[in-house]
């Protein structure tokens, strides 16, 4: 096996687990989801069969990955943090051939206890705050609070805000690695190379 698992997890028969994998405690992966090299799944994860988790994923404490959902490489997820994938959900009514897909692109964070409204995407390194609930896609370095999320900032790859105005043309260096970032209207884009 190249992946732990504590003996409490439960790991059904064909899921496809990366080497360096760490599983914890009272985890369950259902038998058709893939999950890539050096990740970590906290204790009371479960993790679906529509799922696809890349590489050097954290999923902390108490998270649902449920059908439908797929989680890029680098991505953070937070204590609690909720996944949907019904958008109306009814306990009268069957649902699961309307399941919205959700995607969280490489290096965002989900803060602890947000929700992510099923049939989104959230950008590359962006960053969504503690119980904060996403309803409509989040840019790329975009950083979001609040019920529902607002966009109030922008962040670097390293997880420091920059010094950046919402919308405009501007650039900012991220004070920890000297990288360069761009404001083109209302987009982040990381240049390469670091400043002189």
């Amino acid at each position: 096996m190249s992946y732990t698992a504590h003996p409490s997890a439960i790991i059904d028969s064909g899921a496809e687990i990366g080497d360096g994998t760490r599983i914890w405690h009272w985890v369950h992966v259902s038998g058709k989801a893939q999950i890539g090299e050096g990740c970590s799944l906290g204790q009371n994860v479960y993790v679906g069969n529509d799922v696809r988790i890349g590489n050097n994923v954290k999923i902390q404490n108490n998270v649902s990955v449920y059908d439908a959902v797929t989680l890029e490489d680098d991505v953070f997820c937070g204590p609690s943090m909720v996944f949907t994938n019904v958008y109306n959900p009814r306990a009268a009514v069957t649902r699961k051939n309307e399941y919205r897909r959700t995607l969280v692109r490489r290096g965002a964070t989900l803060g602890a206890n947000c929700t992510i409204v099923c049939g989104n995407t959230v950008g590359e390194y962006a960053f969504i705050g503690a119980g904060a609930v996403v309803n409509r896609n989040v840019r790329a370095y975009a950083l979001v609070v609040g019920v529902p999320a607002q966009q109030i900032g922008w962040m670097s790859e390293f997880g420091e805000q920059l010094a950046l105005p919402l919308q405009g043309s501007a650039e900012a260096i991220c004070q920890h690695t000297g990288a360069r970032y761009v404001l083109d209207g209302n987009a982040v884009t990381k240049r390469e190379g670091k400043t002189p």
